[in-house]
C-alpha cells in the first residue's frame, strides 16, 4: 500500500486541531462538524478525505481516530438554526461547538475550506481541500460524516419515503420526488444559499 502523503501538522510543535463539517449541501437534517487533535506520532496509511473512502473504510477508521486522538468532539446545528442563520454560518457554528467540547485547548485550528469565523483566542488557517492534505482535518471529516450518517439513518426509520438511508438528506432524485409528492418534514431546511444572499425555497 502506498504510504499516506497527508501531513500531520502545519506548525511543528503546536497543538493543532483539524476541523471539518458534513451535510452542508443537504435538503434535510443538521450540519455536523468535528474537531480532532492527533498525537505527534500518529500514523495511518488509510486515513484520507472521507469522500475518497468507502462507507466501510470510514466506519473502520472512526474507532481508531477516537482511541488514538488526544482529543475529539462533534458539534451539531439543526435545520431550524440553519434556516435562521444560513448554512455558511451554521457550518462555522457547528465547528465552534465541536471546539468548545474538546478536552484539550488547541493552539491553532486547521479549517477545511476558504472561510471561517474566528474562534475566540485561537488562531486558525483555512485550507482549501484540507481534508485531502492534513491528517487531522481528514480525521474530522470522517467523524463528522459518520456521526451525521448515523443520525440520518435514525431519521430514515421515521420517514422512509425520502431515502435518507442512502442519500443522507442530499438532493437525489428520490429525495426531491418524495418532497414533490408528500411534502416536507420538520427536519427539512427551508432556506438555501451559502452567503448573505440566502433565499427561501418553496417546496
Amino acid at each position: 500500500m502506498e504510504k499516506n502523503k497527508l501531513l500531520l501538522y502545519l506548525n511543528e510543535g503546536r497543538l493543532e486541531a483539524g476541523c471539518d463539517e458534513a451535510g452542508r449541501g443537504c435538503l434535510a437534517g443538521p450540519v455536523f462538524a468535528a474537531a480532532v487533535i492527533l498525537p505527534a506520532n500518529f500514523e495511518n496509511d488509510l486515513l484520507d478525505d472521507s469522500k475518497k473512502l468507502s462507507e466501510k473504510q470510514r466506519y473502520s477508521l472512526r474507532p481508531i481516530i477516537e482511541e488514538q486522538a488526544l482529543a475529539f468532539a462533534v458539534g451539531i446545528v439543526d435545520n431550524v438554526e440553519i434556516d435562521q442563520i444560513n448554512i455558511l454560518n451554521a457550518s462555522f457554528l457547528a465547528m465552534h461547538r465541536a471546539i468548545d467540547q474538546l478536552a484539550l485547548i488547541p493552539e491553532h485550528l486547521l479549517i477545511d475550506g476558504n472561510r471561517f469565523k474566528a474562534y475566540p483566542k485561537i488562531s486558525h488557517t483555512c485550507i482549501v481541500e484540507g481534508d485531502g492534505k492534513f491528517l487531522s482535518i481528514a480525521a474530522a471529516s470522517i467523524l463528522a460524516k459518520t456521526y451525521r450518517d448515523d443520525y440520518m439513518d435514525i431519521l430514515h426509520a421515521e420517514f422512509p419515503h425520502y431515502g435518507w438511508l442512502t442519500n443522507k438528506g442530499y438532493p437525489t432524485l428520490q429525495h426531491r420526488k418524495a418532497i414533490w409528492e408528500i411534502g416536507i418534514t420538520s427536519y427539512h431546511r427551508k432556506t438555501f444559499g451559502h452567503n448573505d444572499d440566502q433565499y427561501r425555497f418553496d417546496f
